[in-house]
């Protein structure tokens, strides 16, 4: 809440001091809570986000770290505004930039020291920034003898590729780094792998030409997106934070639902939703904003494995919210060529319904357990608040009105840039200094460091795919072991997913599944978008599947909850995830792909009815304890009407309608 609300709240003396919730200041680590907690969020981020477990160096080290960071902001900026280089040379510098802050800022294991780099450190960087911009320097030559590479060339290549797969190592994780080098080794060993997996096999010279002179390897399409729109976006959302975006979201929502029957929680949900629109990060939105809700639904009675699921569920979910979600989204558009836009308008209903289903979850969670919500008195008010900051909101009205109007994601996120800047100054507590943009520049390029080193490393994986067929091998072995059907197809694609979730970030885990499963599923004929869209989708539900579910495990230290509870609770709560992929495959409409407005308002109205029964069947209540048959019955009658066909919309609302009739009666009686 604002300073305005806090000292508002602190001269009325009937709030009860463990419902209130003050935070000292939204730009400090520490965020100290009345509930008696005090929570450290860079060090829950640094446990559970590889990407934010840098180093906080002081002195002249820092200093060194923070130029390199805002020259490299300036650089990908100046290249936006006034031309992006040709492919090779956009990505060759970019990767120099990543290269020298990944070694600078990341220590090489949890044993380093975490306050300062060491002379290997300065030389690992020192050689990454060599082996990237010899491209740059020597970018004719390498064009005049492509594909023969000499062994200058070669040594340069090798180096690279180890550094890159160190690099994700330090950032991203082991996992990682472990599947990129197996691809690589399986580009070697080919002649001796049995069945379709045999080819004939490459010599490390080509395969260190194909993986880094060329633009099907490390300075592919995963990195060319990451050195344009998505450095942009990450950037917008730095720029953002700094005007007091995410404590505004947090007012906004407090007002719209903080009085609702389990208030905080709800809060969660629609603040996660919000952040999700600039933030791109399942285990950055559960904690920037878990920080808050978490303890505040604590102190009002959920039990710490609820509270901290429901802030794990809809932060993940951040990723599938537009205008700006996940970085894979980007990636998908250059990969089906499609305008991000069109992707964009595609994941609305999706989103819609994933956060309608984790609402109404809590809802009814809150129901069962007789939980209030907050005073009014406590809670800031709507008007205020959109008077006081709703002026924040341009830059992203801005970014979908410029989206929609047909302008490219980088002229998007350029005016958006503009506008978050221009709209700072309209009042005195949002308005951006000079010392607030120089860290939203070096705070934007740390934070594209992570996706960029994934990105790199995928580029790999995408390499050997494209070098020695596997994708197509793996494709049909995939539709053959599935027989041909469908559903199996989409069941193996989905464990995949799930499984790479594990190690690989989002954009990794998206570039493999979406390599390999997505054109066996177009095979069997689905649209290309549904099929990436299917993969993406189960690539970020990982955050939250046990047993490795980052976002929930985030959630959890905050709450101090059992981690693995915890993301069975969360999984729960986002079933609506794990049904909707498969609805647009099955109907595409869903994703408004050849449709109509009158059948998307039935699909959107029928689909809401369907998650109140999926919901119901998961939480075991509606108007009261429902028991395993009436379960059974709300989750086949929610899956029906989730379904979008008309027969089985009819069935599943009768279905519905006794359910909640004989709820309603049953409710009654126990009244009496």
């Amino acid at each position: 809440m604002n300073d305005e609300n806090l000292n508002k709240n602190k001269n009325q003396d009937e709030v009860n001091a463990k419902e209130k919730v003050s935070i000292i200041d939204s730009t400090d680590s520490h965020i100290s809570m009345e509930v008696g907690e005090e929570i450290d969020i860079d060090e829950i981020m640094a446990k559970y986000d590889k990407e934010s477990a840098y180093r906080r160096l002081g002195g002249t080290q820092m200093k060194i770290a923070s130029i390199l960071a805002i020259l490299f902001s300036c650089f990908q900026l100046y290249t936006s505004i006034f031309g992006i280089l040709p492919a090779q040379l956009q990505r060759s510098v970019h990767l120099a930039f990543v290269f020298a802050l990944v070694y600078l800022l990341y220590p090489a294991s949890g044993k380093s020291r975490r306050d300062k780099f060491g002379a290997i450190d300065v030389c690992l960087a020192l050689v990454g920034i060599f082996v990237a911009l010899y491209i740059t320097l020597n970018f004719k030559a390498l064009l005049m003898r492509a594909g023969d590479q000499n062994t200058l060339d070669i040594i340069i290549g090798l180096i690279a590729v180890g550094l890159v797969l160190e690099g994700a190592r330090r950032v991203v994780g082991l996992p990682i780094a472990i599947i990129a080098s197996v691809f690589l080794i399986y580009a070697i060993v080919g002649p001796y792998m049995p069945g379709f997996l045999n080819h004939r096999g490459y010599s490390i010279g080509r395969i260190v030409s194909h993986m880094y002179y060329t633009t099907e390897g490390i300075l592919g399409i995963p990195l060319g997106v990451a050195a344009t729109f998505i450095f942009l976006f990450i950037l917008l959302g730095a720029f953002l934070e700094k005007t007091g975006i995410g404590a505004f979201f947090i007012d906004l929502a407090n007002s719209i639902a903080g009085f609702a029957a389990g208030g905080p929680a709800k809060v969660a949900v629609l603040t996660s939703a919000l952040e999700g629109t600039v933030s791109g990060s399942s285990v950055a939105n559960t904690v920037g904003s878990g920080s808050f809700t978490i303890p505040l639904m604590k102190s009002l009675g959920y039990k710490p494995e609820f509270a901290a699921a429901v802030e794990a569920a809809a932060s993940t979910g951040g990723q599938i919210m537009p205008p700006i979600m996940g970085a894979a989204a980007f990636l998908m558009a250059e990969f089906i060529g499609i305008p991000y836009s069109q992707i964009a308008k595609a994941a609305v209903i999706p989103a819609l319904l994933y956060f309608t289903g984790i609402f109404i979850s809590v809802h009814l969670e809150a129901k069962k357990l007789g939980m209030k919500g907050m005073s009014k008195e406590q809670l800031p008010k709507l008007s205020k608040v959109m008077l006081d900051r709703g002026y924040l909101f341009i830059p992203l009205v801005g970014i979908v009105y410029f989206l929609v109007e047909g302008s490219t994601p980088v002229k998007a996120a350029l005016y958006g840039l503009g506008l978050a800047v221009a709209t700072s100054y309209i009042r005195k507590s949002t308005r951006l200094s000079l010392k607030n943009i120089l860290a939203a520049l070096e705070q934007g390029a740390k934070s594209a460091l992570g996706v960029s080193m994934a990105c790199a490393c995928a580029g790999i994986i995408v390499g050997t795919i494209t070098l020695t067929g596997l994708g197509l091998k793996l494709g049909n072995g995939l539709v053959s072991l599935s027989g041909g059907n469908l559903l199996l197809t989409l069941v193996f694609t989905m464990i995949t997913s799930l499984i790479l979730g594990m190690g690989a970030p989002t954009t990794a885990n998206y570039v493999i599944t979406s390599t390999i499963a997505a054109p066996a599923i177009v095979q069997l004929g689905v649209p290309v978008l549904a099929a990436h869209m299917f993969t993406f989708y189960f690539g970020i539900i990982a955050d939250i599947t046990p047993p490795v579910a980052l976002a929930a495990f985030a959630g959890s230290a905050i709450a101090k909850s059992n981690p693995l509870k915890t993301g069975i609770q969360a999984s729960k709560l986002a079933i609506a995830a794990f049904i909707i992929p498969y609805m647009f495959v099955f109907n595409p409409a869903i994703l408004l792909i050849d449709t109509t407005p009158m059948e998307i308002g039935r699909m959107v109205i029928t689909s809401i009815i369907g998650m109140i029964g999926v919901s119901t069947a998961m939480e075991g209540y509606l108007f009261t304890h429902a028991n395993k048959f009436e379960r059974v019955a709300f989750l086949i009658g929610g899956l029906l009407l989730i379904d979008p066909g008309t027969l089985t919309d009819i069935i599943g609302l009768v279905v519905l309608v006794v359910m909640f009739l004989y709820q309603k009666r049953k409710s009654l009686i126990a009244r009496i």
